[in-house]
């Protein structure tokens, strides 16, 4: 290893006088391209009446590759772990009944519930029930509901059959004006996965879920 307590770099301001590395420098901190200045520094400063040997070169050139190999590896293994640790911690979801941000939910002996909140007052509300061929299979009307309160809607239709079913919320103020909402719905975790940005995100009803979406686990 190349001794940087007796390198000296060129002083950008004095190019006469060089800068002595610190001799308390941890070698084993050292990035690449500091390694590889300090390399040029030491053959760029070294005694041209004592020249060393163009091994020492190529044995500094073969730890620079080490270096570069071992900080590739560190980082393969870093990636790995953080997708382990991920899929591992997010891994108990899998089975699990959840409330989650999301209009498909889980209808089970006739029996489901949906929750909604508006985004500013609205004077009508309409929650509809569709199956998966499009057809309005229940359905309840509101009236005068407050902007950020959330909304319990409960399904109790024994005609309808297990499944997911899409909740659609049509609401309008008192001068017609469509009013913006959020539903949340309740599904099962089929799977986790991680996705291409890197998130770990859960499957449910075939549909996409990110983890910060899920607000409620049920036993």
């Amino acid at each position: 290893m190349i001794d940087t307590s007796l390198t000296k770099f060129p002083d950008t301001a004095t190019s006469s006088k060089p800068k002595i590395v610190d001799a308390n420098y941890d070698n084993s901190k050292m990035s690449n391209s500091d390694f590889l200045k300090v390399l040029l520094a030491d053959l760029q400063w070294q005694d041209p009446l004592n020249a060393k040997d163009i091994s020492d070169f190529l044995n500094n050139t073969v730890k620079l590759r080490e270096m570069e190999s071992l900080d590739s590896i560190q980082k393969l293994a870093d990636s790995i772990s953080k997708l382990a640790n991920g899929i591992l911690s997010a891994a108990p979801l899998i089975g699990k009944k959840v409330k989650y941000e999301g209009n498909q939910t889980y209808i089970q002996n006739g029996k489901g519930e949906v929750e909604f909140k508006l985004n500013s007052q609205a004077s009508i509300v309409k929650v509809s029930i569709v199956d998966q061929n499009g057809n309005v299979v229940d359905e309840k009307v509101f009236k005068d509901l407050n902007p950020n309160t959330t909304y319990p809607y409960e399904i109790d239709n024994p005609k309808l059959s297990d499944g997911y079913y899409k909740v659609v919320i049509t609401a309008k103020d008192s001068q017609g004006n469509d009013v913006s909402s959020t539903v949340y719905s309740y599904g099962i975790v089929n799977s986790v996965y991680k996705d291409t940005d890197g998130s770990i995100n859960a499957k449910i009803a075939n549909t996409s879920v990110s983890l910060d979406k899920i607000l409620e686990i049920s036993m």
